[in-house]
């Protein structure tokens, strides 16, 4: 506030007062748009999408200044249906619950033609009867944006509870701000749907081999460097041939989509999984010693073994065999490569040995020992340096 002294005594002066205010307005909008460049670098560096996904909802939280944040997507890249992504959201959800909506719904598409942020009060009383409308409700969202990216609709952003109560009511400013965020969001989802597709095996869903070659040099970079454990398991189905020869390609194309399919539910969501080739696959497992390892390879062994793969009412059973190989910081250096012949290795040796169970590579001794003593079936005690062993 400016005070100007005068021959009657002090008084305000408004005009400075307002010019003032006005700089103090174009300082904030100008250290906003340097916020919004840094926030499009960012989003648009990523490709991963389970990072891109809480890189946005993180962004969105500290911007708007919300106590949570949720998102709906599209789970494959062209689903008809939104689903609630429950690994990052941090909103309350019911167990029994299945957050999806179809991308046909009055309410979804009235918000895509909109295109702008909405509170759930103001939304249209037509829509209020409507499936939608329930499950959006039931989340208690403070705010609801649509991330639509040119004409196509690539989610519905959530955004909880304001950490001011003060601050409940959005103002034009805040809408005109998380639309940008929302507008940029569209384009990343989008880029990084364009990645997964070009970088997914088609059949099993699975990552391609050559797209997990790039992910585990950098991922093996970060152990190294964190001092964390990296290990790979390599799987092949036992008999596989049997299947095509006597049931033909059809069937055994669908066990594999199965089989892929069980694979990726043994594992967590920060793990890659990929097809290696024909009835190959390959899983990298983060933070995770060769113990965890060998405890997730066999609780997907034991999981295949007793599935049922139905095909014209017939119920065939199968056995997979794994192998298994170990990053340790300080324990062994290896390369990709190299982590990846091992566990070759160690499969070889389950296929060699009986099939239908799960080997580990030892690279402590196997400079030193016979092939046939490199590899062990069980482990009985934890190697001493393996420093953060994964909870499994």
């Amino acid at each position: 506030m400016g005070i100007l002294k005068t021959q009657v005594g002090f008084h305000k002066d408004s005009s400075l007062f307002s010019e003032t205010r006005s700089l103090q307005a174009a300082e904030k909008e100008l250290y906003d748009c340097t916020q919004m460049i840094e926030i499009a670098k960012s989003l648009s560096s990523l490709l991963d999408f389970p990072v891109l996904i809480e890189s946005i909802l993180l962004t969105c939280m500290c911007q708007m200044r919300v106590l949570g944040a949720g998102m709906y997507i599209h789970k494959t890249f062209d689903s008809g249906f939104l689903t609630l992504e429950s690994d990052y959201n941090t909103f309350p959800l019911n167990p029994d619950e299945v957050y999806t909506i179809d991308i046909s719904d009055p309410l979804i598409l009235y918000l895509a033609e909109e295109n702008r942020p909405h509170t759930v009060k103001d939304l249209p009383k037509q829509f209020k009867k409507g499936s939608a409308w329930k499950q959006l409700c039931s989340l208690n969202p403070s705010l609801i944006v649509p991330l639509k990216q040119k004409t196509h609709l690539n989610g519905i952003l959530l955004l909880g509870e304001r950490i001011n109560p003060e601050e409940a009511v959005y103002s034009d400013y805040e809408c005109c701000q998380i639309s940008t965020v929302a507008s940029l969001s569209a384009i990343a989802i989008n880029n990084a749907a364009l990645v997964e597709m070009t970088t997914t095996d088609a059949m099993t869903q699975l990552k391609m081999k050559h797209f997990f070659y790039t992910a585990l040099a950098d991922k093996l970079e970060n152990s190294a460097k964190h001092k964390l454990p990296l290990s790979l398991v390599m799987f092949d189905i036992d008999f596989f041939k049997n299947v095509n020869d006597t049931y033909g390609h059809a069937c055994g194309d669908t066990i594999l989509k199965e089989i892929a399919s069980l694979i990726f539910g043994g594992i967590r969501g920060q793990d890659m999984a990929a097809r290696y080739g024909g009835e190959e696959f390959i899983v990298m497992l983060l933070d995770t010693n060769e113990h965890a390892a060998f405890k997730v390879a066999e609780r997907i062994r034991h999981v295949i073994e007793n599935h049922c793969f139905t095909h014209d009412n017939i119920c065939i059973h199968l056995t997979i065999s794994a192998g298994i190989s170990v990053f340790s910081p300080g324990y062994n250096e290896v390369a990709v490569r190299t982590l990846i012949d091992q566990a070759d290795r160690a499969l070889y040796n389950s296929k060699r040995t009986g099939r239908n169970r799960v080997t580990v590579f030892n690279p402590s001794i196997a400079g030193n020992m016979p092939e046939e003593y490199v590899f062990s079936s069980a482990l009985p005690n934890p190697p001493e340096k393996v420093e953060t062993p994964a909870a499994r």
